[in-house]
């Protein structure tokens, strides 16, 4: 069996939880909080294999109750908001879910924790986040690439366009989607390595292979992998500020 707990402020949201749990027999709900502080003393008292964890909830949020907890659950995010995919991904969270949810979305989470729970108990939440968390610029994100969480090492970007409801980040010669926003990206990107040159694009100051004139204001990027990229009138200028 593996033991959860639900951190949760919504009395719908638990109560979806609860219900969709209890279609299968290897989960038991051991425990509810319905804000961050009573969640940091339930997991810590309680010790469970695993954690749903509300993103936004009163008193603490979730990821200042991973700061807190002692005990290293496996973590699934609740959240109404997809923006914090990079900030669940980044402490390793095995899955989000954002509300409302789904019973097929559900199932298809609880795959992965059974599967991640039997493979491994080990790993700290507290060190995670805590790493997550700790200021400075983004060390690694995670993309889902089909079924699988895959972790892409920032220094490995070459560059990240923004799409409508996602961005496209190029790493190692492949293309993964993120539901956040350039600005969510940018706020945690190292800035001497990383320039936004666009207001739709971002790129590695180490992976540009060549700057020429696009027209009298603009410059046209040539990066590594090949893909070009046309500056704004903006980012032409701070580009042109960086050449001895």
């Amino acid at each position: 069996m593996i033991r959860a707990v639900i951190a949760e402020d919504e009395p719908l949201a638990r109560q979806t939880v609860r219900d969709f749990v209890s279609e299968t027999d290897w989960v038991v709900i051991e425990g509810e909080a319905h804000d961050g502080r009573e969640a940091v003393r339930l997991v810590n008292k309680l010790e469970p294999d695993l954690l749903f964890l509300d993103v936004q909830m009163p008193e603490l949020t979730g990821l200042q109750v991973l700061e807190r907890i002692t005990h290293c659950p496996t973590i699934v995010f609740t959240t109404a908001y997809d923006r914090y995919a990079v900030a669940a991904f980044e402490v390793e969270a095995i899955d989000y879910l954002v509300k409302p949810f789904g019973r097929k979305r559900f199932h298809a989470t609880l795959d992965r924790v059974r599967q991640r729970i039997e493979e491994s108990n080990e790993g700290s939440a507290v060190v995670r986040a805590q790493d997550a968390l700790r200021e400075g610029p983004l060390r690694r994100l995670f993309a889902r690439k089909g079924q699988t969480i895959v972790p892409i090492a920032v220094d490995q970007i070459v560059r990240i366009e923004a799409g409508e409801s996602h961005v496209a980040v190029y790493a190692d010669a492949k293309r993964f989607h993120l539901n956040v926003t350039l600005n969510d990206l940018e706020d945690r990107l190292d800035p001497a390595r990383f320039r936004r040159v666009h207001r739709s694009h971002i790129v590695n100051l180490d992976f540009i292979k060549s700057m020429e004139p696009y027209d009298d204001r603009r410059l046209v990027l040539t990066m590594r992998d090949e893909s070009n990229v046309v500056a704004s009138r903006s980012g032409s200028q701070a580009l042109r500020g960086l050449v001895c």
